[in-house]
């Protein structure tokens, strides 16, 4: 199998035209995802249960523990099932789902191999960040097997038990440990920032988590970094465009607000404000690209309005602006609070 060839097993072949190629893809996802979602039945024998576990990948010691030589040669050879890489198959010829290419990953590199990082953490329901590499983690001292492409390996000498969540499918690094990996092998500090954010705004993490395991790493890289935002996001900053927005106010001198806070809005609806500083009743909100979106722009103005007519001063920034006109920012704050009686 070519370099190449693992990645490229995701697609469907591109004969035709957009119309006919959308059509098949759409009719083969659906056939195999309502292939493999098929639980096996009582009667149904090991083989069976094991590719289900597996989202029907098989490693070939793993088949020969139930099918002859012969048998297995037999269902490569008529299409049944399908070489991935050195010593991997799949149980149909279809395309590659990721599931699929996180168990070809973690079963090429041998028993000892986790996923890891952002895979890890994508398969324990983190989302927002899609990325094709397949990261695994093994111990320092263990040699690995040549990988199919598309897969990174990490090494680590530090993985203690409570590290590993050996329950998942494949088995994983837990979640704390996969946002801190995710976070130092981020390709830049940017990324690494909204990882750690997004994993306390969907309840992947909380608390000292973060915390806990960067105690146990004795070499982590980023480790300020991850240090600071997992206590910013614990605390309510739950964004990049928060964090940035906490970042300037504490270098500029003004007053740290609560963030998150929540509130009733006219309805009794329960809604979290970005930042607000109480003492003095300006809201501010930090707007992302979902805000664009007339379903939230709409929310969004309610909210505003409700706010207003409880008397509140609301400031709204784009997040894009907290990077690119900082001091624009910061201005309008310091004004919005003076004009609010802050004496700073």
């Amino acid at each position: 199998m070519g370099a190449s060839s693992f990645q490229d097993l995701f697609f469907v072949h591109r004969g035709g035209g957009h119309g006919a190629r959308s059509g098949r893809v759409g009719r083969v996802k659906a056939s195999w995802a309502a292939l493999r979602r098929a639980v096996p039945g009582d009667d149904a024998d090991e083989l069976a249960r094991l590719l289900f576990r597996q989202e029907d990948v098989i490693s070939l010691a793993q088949a020969r523990e139930h099918l002859t030589r012969k048998a297995i040669r037999h269902r490569v050879a008529t299409g049944r099932w399908r070489q991935v890489h050195r010593g991997i198959l799949v149980a149909h010829n279809g395309p590659v789902t990721a599931a699929q290419r996180r168990w070809i990953a973690v079963l090429a590199a041998g028993p000892t191999a986790l996923l890891g990082g952002l895979s890890a953490a994508q398969a324990g329901g983190l989302r927002g960040f899609p990325d094709r590499v397949v990261h695994l983690l093994l111990p320092a001292a263990v040699r690995r097997a040549p990988l199919p492409a598309g897969v990174r390996a990490h090494r680590t000498s530090h993985l203690p038990d409570r590290d590993v969540y050996r329950r998942g499918q494949p088995p994983r690094t837990a979640a704390a440990r996969s946002i801190i990996d995710s976070a130092q092998w981020a390709p830049n500090d940017e990324q690494a920032r909204a990882v750690v954010a997004a994993a306390f705004q969907q309840r992947l993490v909380g608390g000292d988590d973060l915390h806990e395991v960067v105690d146990r790493l004795p070499r982590l890289r980023r480790r300020r970094l991850i240090l600071a935002t997992a206590t910013d996001a614990a605390g309510g900053a739950h964004s990049l465009g928060e964090l940035d927005l906490l970042s300037l106010v504490r270098r500029a001198g003004l007053p740290e607000p609560t963030r998150q806070q929540v509130r009733r809005d006219a309805a009794g609806r329960r809604r979290y404000l970005d930042a607000y500083f109480e003492e003095w009743r300006v809201h501010v909100e930090v707007d992302g690209g979902q805000h664009l979106d007339p379903a939230h722009a709409w929310a969004d103005m309610r909210r505003q309005n409700d706010l207003w007519v409880e008397g509140d001063r609301v400031l709204r920034f784009p997040s894009w602006a907290l990077r690119a006109h900082p001091e624009a920012v910061v201005a309008q704050l310091r004004a919005a609070l003076r004009a609010a009686g802050w004496r700073g």
